[in-house]
């Protein structure tokens, strides 16, 4: 299916003219840079051959960072000062690092506007600073081997890889010198990668497995186009908790008191990723840590410490399958990405959930730089007539605050971006003039279970009665997963705005939990819902009936009437306050209501004589 391809102004491309781009995997254990040459997508190595760089930094005093190998040879011998896994802290908190109940080789020094900073050789440095530094090396070796003229760059994510997560590898990006055409997530990449080699259609799953993140997604391929049905996975769970799992276990056997010497654990730490490496291919592997004796590691071993988190990733696979609305027999194709799918019991685990074999003919490592590439080529303006359209989708539903503590949803989770969506809402109270705007993440229906991203308030309303008002509200998520989020009163075109970056992302508890407990608790949630929307509906019309009776209760109500109305009001307000039915609420309003029907029509027929007054028939009459 050949699609028009319409550049960027300034970026078509004139003919024999090939513009520069390139596609960059940025990983938690390796990274690498991938471009397109000839029409052939290729990974590109460094001076010495090596196609992956090691995402290690070194800092020295007064010295250029060293980043890649040369660092990562340091890191037994001035482990404080070898940084690696920057990935797991960007976009995060210290408060969320800590939560996550992992070993942390970090030395955090404090923050600055709630950024967490790690202490180095060359001052603190912040992890957006530390990414920027490997994304630079990844720069110079693509200049060094394509030339100085490189006009762009797609960067890969995580899938889960929320808000904040995004926008700190746009501003390491752009620290290292680097246009971002966008920022592409890393399943995606992968298929574009697979969807050309194998050109064929279907539904493909996409297992990526890497060293700190996991992702899955669930992709519609037909007639070259790429759709997202489902994507689900956890942004802090990888081929390190791998490694940890080996620590955790070499800590039992060797000593505990280890734990409490960082230098140590770097060491530890070291020991046990070089392990899991060597049980990729060997049953049985010797643990050597200076100072301690060795220790003897077998695969079954090692598949026992791993188990719960391979599980986690099966867990995530049924719940992208669900999502689709699918089963695991309409899987086609299984794609595995990221260097940790290597581990024999990953594929065994994965091969057995889908019933048939994963596709492993592209290196793992390098499948996602190289869909990145293409992908790179293609905004750059270099393929008129690709034949590839890709579709993203939203991991969770957005969607702000109403009356009630309640969630109006405006762009439901899986939603293809980029996407506009708007909504009109209106004032609760009379006189109404400004209206705070709540912007949420999640699942769930009541504000406190969901995640709170941003607040802003429009002001300027005209005061008028309660409903009068239109308040439109409009959500924008670009092709890089942003969300804007903008309010504007229809009459008066008074508007606010406001660019949701939240300071952090979801913890890894948060992630993982946020579609379980929407799934879980759906019944409770509805209920709860509907119980809001009524005791919402309750306050309106007690306050309502309220306002009328101080007004003109007396004048037209004999004092019957007005203590049967003023009983069926406190009946409301009662079932309001402790009924935990929806249903007790709605019959006591209905019951006010009928008390109420002859008291509403004399204030209409009231109303009528009043505006009447003074004037005749006639005038009124068409």
């Amino acid at each position: 299916m050949a699609l028009l391809q319409i550049s960027e102004p300034g970026m078509s491309t004139a003919p024999h003219q090939h513009r520069l781009a390139v596609g960059i995997d940025l990983g938690t254990t390796n990274s690498l840079v991938a471009t397109v040459r000839s029409g052939v997508a290729e990974t590109l190595a460094d001076e010495d051959g090596n196609i992956l760089l090691p995402s290690v930094v070194y800092y020295q005093e007064n010295k250029t960072p060293l980043v890649g190998v040369p660092a990562l040879e340091m890191s037994s011998s001035d482990p404080l000062n070898t940084i690696s896994s920057i990935k797991r802290v960007l976009g995060r908190s210290v408060e969320d690092i800590n939560s996550a109940n992992e070993l942390n080789p970090f030395s955090f020094v404090g923050t600055e506007n709630s950024v967490p900073r790690i202490n180095t050789a060359l001052g603190p440095r912040t992890a957006v600073e530390i990414s920027s530094d490997i994304l630079l090396a990844l720069k110079d070796r693509a200049e060094k081997t394509l030339g100085d003229n490189l006009i762009g760059a797609v960067i890969t994510v995580p899938a889960y890889f929320d808000d904040s997560q995004r926008q700190a590898t746009k501003d390491a990006a752009t620290l290292a010198g680097l246009n971002v055409f966008r920022l592409l997530n890393e399943p995606t990449a992968a298929a574009i990668a697979y969807g050309l080699d194998q050109a064929a259609e279907g539904i493909i799953a996409v297992y990526d497995l890497g060293g700190g993140t996991f992702d899955v997604s669930i992709l519609r391929l037909r007639k070259g186009v790429f759709e997202v049905m489902s994507t689900g996975g956890d942004s802090a769970l990888g081929g390190d908790d791998f490694d940890q799992a080996i620590a955790n276990w070499l800590l039992e056997v060797l000593d505990p008191s280890i734990r409490e010497d960082e230098i140590a654990m770097r060491k530890l730490l070291s020991a046990a990723r070089q392990a899991k490496e060597q049980l990729t291919q060997y049953a049985s592997t010797t643990i050597t840590v200076e100072g301690y004796p060795d220790a003897e590691l077998t695969q079954e071993k090692f598949e026992q410490l791993i188990e719960t988190y391979v599980k986690k990733t099966i867990a995530a696979c049924r719940r992208a399958l669900r999502d689709a609305d699918i089963g695991k027999d309409e899987v086609s194709e299984i794609v595995m990405v990221g260097g940790s799918t290597r581990v024999p019991l990953v594929r065994k685990q994965v091969e057995k959930f889908f019933g048939k074999q994963p596709h492993t003919d592209i290196d793992p490592d390098r499948v996602v730089a190289i869909g990145a590439a293409i992908q790179a080529d293609i905004l750059a303006g270099n393929k008129p007539g690709d034949e590839m359209l890709l579709l993203d989708v939203i991991p969770l539903s957005l969607g702000i605050e109403t009356m009630g503590g309640l969630v109006e949803k405006i762009i439901d989770r899986n939603t293809t971006i980029p996407v506009a969506r708007a909504q009109e809402f209106t004032t609760y109270k009379d006189g109404q003039t400004a209206m705070r705007v709540h912007v949420l993440q999640g699942e769930r229906e009541l504000v406190s279970d969901c995640r709170s991203l941003a607040t802003f308030d429009l002001t300027g309303i005209p005061p008028l009665v309660a409903g009068a008002a239109k308040i439109k509200v409009t959500f924008q998520v670009d092709a890089d997963g942003l969300l804007s989020v903008s309010a504007q009163e229809v009459n008066t075109r008074v508007s606010a705005s406001i660019q949701v970056k939240p300071s952090y992302g979801l913890s890894d508890k948060e992630i993982e939990a946020m579609l379980k407990a929407s799934m879980d608790n759906a019944q409770q949630d509805m209920l709860a819902r509907s119980l809001r929307e009524e005791q919402v509906e309750a306050d309106r019309v007690v306050e309502a009936l309220n306002a009328a009776l101080a007004k003109d209760g007396k004048q037209l109500l004999s004092a019957e009437e007005l203590a049967n109305i003023t009983f069926k009001r406190d009946a409301v307000i009662e079932a309001r306050t402790n009924a935990d039915n929806p249903e007790q609420i709605k019959q006591s309003v209905k019951a006010l209501e009928a008390a109420s029907k002859n008291y509403v029509a004399r204030r209409m027929d009231s109303s009528v004589r009043s505006m009447m007054q003074g004037h005749k028939v006639e005038e009124f009459e068409t």
